[in-house]
């Protein structure tokens, strides 16, 4: 057992949380993995999903496929309702989706607490169509749907499912076990959430992250594709230290990427004070 394992078993001991899993990667160092319950190895790590989809646009956008200022309407133009879109969605850039500044309502189509029956079969005809709830680019709410628009657009660009084009580019590099993602009725990945993967691959994202997009020497994405999710906080937000950045998703998953150390973990969780932990995994020192 390491370090990491037992130190931060003896911290959880006490604690009145279901914490399932936590793993750490650091440096060229295996991952740590703590097993806390007997639970499915794939866990849904629900919001901690968009971290994956953003990675989707950072691979297309370092291949030149994808532009940050290419409006939603323009890349999706063959697939969207040909009435009833607020005139204002040819103002939305991927951008604005990946900063949650699209014009959706905050929690719009959140699968994991509304039924899909209210959506329909065709989500993006009913996120198109939706009443913006204002001016896109004017401010932040946070939403699923902003990021089921940013699966939809890396499938138009890639002309694969989002997670038929992460296993080819990104999770076969990075020696995934296994994973698959929720989909609405037409098929599509949701992007935002219903994503069920393993800690320990959690923690392969975060330290591609935490190293500057390299893997085991390889480059995966570009230094400035990271600097760019930093700089601007898409689907990773800084703490109060400025030192770690995190993604956390409902019930308590949290991924956590440590840049100035070379360092990631991830934790899986059903009811888990995730911010504690984070802080704990971030004071650590091996």
């Amino acid at each position: 057992m390491g370090r990491f394992q037992t130190e931060l078993g003896e911290f959880l001991k006490d604690k009145p949380w279901n914490v399932i899993r936590a793993a750490e990667i650091r440096g060229e160092d295996e991952i740590d993995v703590l097993e806390c319950a007997e639970a499915n190895r794939c866990q849904n790590v629900y919001s901690v999903a968009k971290t994956f989809a953003m990675t989707a646009a950072g691979i297309l956008w370092d291949k030149g496929e994808l532009s940050l200022e290419e409006r939603i309407v323009d890349i999706l133009r063959d697939e969207i309702p040909g009435s009833g879109v607020d005139e204002r969605w040819g103002r939305v850039t991927v951008e604005m989706a990946l900063r949650h500044r699209a014009g959706l309502p905050g929690g719009f189509l959140d699968i994991d607490v509304t039924p899909v029956s209210e959506f329909g079969r065709d989500f993006l005809a009913h996120t198109m169509t939706f009443p913006l709830a204002y001016t896109p680019g004017e401010e932040e709410r946070y939403s699923d749907g902003a990021f089921y628009l940013i699966s939809r657009v890396a499938e138009k660009k890639s002309g694969k499912k989002l997670d038929d084009f992460l296993w080819e580019e990104l999770f076969w590099k990075l020696g995934y076990q296994e994973a698959a993602w929720s989909r609405c009725p037409l098929g599509h990945p949701m992007g935002a959430t219903g994503l069920y993967i393993s800690a320990e691959d959690m923690a392969k994202l975060g330290f591609l992250y935490a190293n500057g997009g390299l893997w085991r020497g390889e480059r995966l994405l570009s230094r400035e594709w990271i600097d760019l999710v930093f700089r601007k906080e898409m689907a990773l937000g800084p703490d109060e230290t400025g030192t770690m950045y995190t993604k956390g998703g409902m019930y308590g998953q949290t991924l956590i990427v440590l840049p100035g150390e070379r360092r990631a973990a991830a934790v899986q969780s059903y009811g888990a004070d995730t911010g504690r932990i984070a802080a704990w995994i971030r004071d650590h020192r091996a």
